[in-house]
């Protein structure tokens, strides 16, 4: 089976339907989705937007904000680029539907989280990634050139691999165009084709045991992109959201930074205040500092987790601000309002990703990326809090703009081959797979975590090589599954991660190794590239 459009988009979070609508304007869009449309990053995202919308803010104050907190790694040009272009994406936004949250003079009601020093991040309440892609959502369904596949799940993006031999020695002469695609109802490998196709499948958080990622979070786009041959880059930086509810029962329930942004305390099991021992922001540190602060904690007293406390707080105004968080937290007989939140470190961004341009194209021609997924220089070593979402309608906007030029070329689409699977079986061994996902994520957790080693480190690269071989064999001999599609690449994204911490021989952002404790800007003050040939 084959579907042909002008333009396929491959990831509905906020990136991929942003980049959507606008290349609805100008052509046909193929969205593929792996689960239902609403399920992302994005309709998790609680704290909201930053961007500079009050007079006592500057442009130049949030660029050195987002310059301080990504240690020294972040592209200026990317950082200006999202950052002046902030304001115009968040008034577009309001005009598909998102009512951000205001006070009754009618101005916004900004927020503030931890490494900005300015209230500026917009926000519906806390639960401004629901209302984000909901309005998205309503805004593609009412646009007839947009037609979105949902339960299907990309395999691997056409490249020349796929068509000609000898393969290109070339990298540079890659051309993406389109990708094999699982409809995992039907059970069947569609051909969806397009003169350019976008990435915007997120991030990978379902690596790690404990993460605030759903569960379709297993770095699709990343992988598939590096087995393509396209530059991966700086994919060491995984960044701990320091407060997750702990609570058996919780499974790493975000507590959005904007409720230290409101005033909350860290606190140990004795009541005791620590960050202002770590960092001079205290509580409002940026994320890396906290995240190790509270790991640090951990260890040396021998808690099972820290504290952060609302609660001194006027009851009716932490209700009113924080709805989801209050609710949720009160399932689990935890009162925010009267009593202190459990909470630990879990994973939640990656700062790394497909290495992108300021035009959002990648290495191989043809392909682009927007939001999670890419890597566009804006983050550094340690994303500030809140640019996540700014970030992704910044690029999904210049990744239409470049998808458009590339329908205008004449560049045409060989004859691709259907999906192959002669000699494939279904197999009956699925306790494999679920054996090798918790594997995975029980060694990047012990091993490849807040802390790191040499030691531990290479440990696990021996491992996961191992694990990926395992799991390659089998891929290549079964009938392919969204189960086996994921675990593939969960297994790529795992080996990405650890090689790109052993290259940088120092500490610096979310990459913490006890041995090399401190930053070596004479040789690490760049980006970690990876390529295929690496691993």
């Amino acid at each position: 089976m084959k579907i042909e459009s002008d333009f396929l988009v491959i990831g509905s979070g906020i990136g991929g339907l942003s980049c959507a609508l606008h290349l609805a304007k100008q052509g046909n869009v193929s969205l593929v989705t792996k689960k239902e449309k609403a399920d992302s990053n994005t309709n998790y995202a609680q704290g909201g937007i930053a961007a500079v919308l009050s007079e006592t803010d500057t442009f130049e104050q949030h660029i050195k904000d987002t310059l301080e907190a990504g240690a020294g790694l972040c592209h200026r040009d990317a950082v200006e680029k999202i950052v002046r272009e902030g304001p115009q994406h968040i008034h577009h936004l309001e005009e598909i539907g998102v009512n951000f949250t205001k006070k009754k003079t009618g101005v916004y009601d900004l927020a503030r989280e931890g490494g900005h020093k300015a209230y500026r991040i917009v926000h519906v309440k806390d639960h401004t990634g629901r209302d984000l892609e909901k309005a998205l959502l309503n805004a593609v369904k009412a646009e007839s050139r947009i037609k979105v596949y949902e339960n299907h799940i990309a395999i691997d993006l056409i490249t020349e691999h796929h068509i000609f031999e000898p393969q290109p020695r070339d990298q540079a002469s890659l051309h993406c165009w389109g990708a094999y695609v699982l409809d995992s109802k039907a059970e069947v490998v569609v051909r969806f084709l397009a003169k350019a196709t976008i990435l915007s499948t997120g991030g990978c958080g379902q690596v790690y045991l404990h993460t605030t990622n759903p569960d379709i979070a297993s770095g699709d786009g990343i992988a598939m992109s590096y087995r393509a041959g396209a530059r991966i880059a700086n994919m060491e930086f995984m960044q701990f959201h320091p407060t997750t509810l702990y609570h058996p029962d919780a499974n790493s329930f975000l507590i959005s930074e904007a409720v230290r942004g409101y005033g909350a305390r860290l606190l140990t099991r004795s009541g005791e205040e620590f960050m202002q021992g770590y960092h001079p922001m205290a509580s409002l540190a940026p994320r890396d500092v906290v995240a190790r602060a509270i790991d640090n904690e951990l260890k040396k007293r021998g808690d099972s987790c820290v504290y952060l406390d609302i609660s001194f707080k006027d009851p009716e105004s932490v209700r009113s601000r924080f709805p989801n968080i209050y609710e949720n937290c009160l399932k689990y007989k935890i009162d925010i309002t009267k009593e202190p939140i459990p909470v630990v470190p879990a994973a939640h961004y990656s700062c790394g990703g497909v290495r992108t341009g300021l035009d959002s194209a990648t290495s191989i021609s043809g392909l682009l990326a927007c939001g999670e997924v890419a890597c566009t220089g804006v983050h550094g070593a340690n994303r500030l809090a809140s640019n996540s979402l700014l970030e992704a309608v910044v690029f999904a906007r210049e990744a239409a703009t470049k998808a458009v030029e590339l329908l205008r070329t004449n560049v045409q689409i060989p004859n691709i081959p259907p999906w192959d699977d002669t000699g494939t079986f279904n197999s009956e061994e699925w306790v494999l797979i679920s054996h090798d996902k918790k594997e995975i994520q029980t060694l990047m957790s012990d091993y490849v975590g807040i802390v790191r080693s040499n030691l531990r480190l290479e440990r696990a690269l021996s491992r996961m090589r191992l694990i990926g071989q395992e799991i390659e064999n089998f891929y290549k001999r079964t009938k392919v599954t969204e189960e086996l599609v994921e675990l593939r690449n969960l297994a790529t994204i795992a080996q990405l991660i650890i090689s790109c911490a052993l290259l940088r021989k120092e500490s610096r952002g979310l990459h913490f190794t006890t041995d090399y404790q401190k930053p070596n800007d004479d040789k690490f003050l760049k980006d970690t590239s990876i390529q295929k040939s690496a691993i």
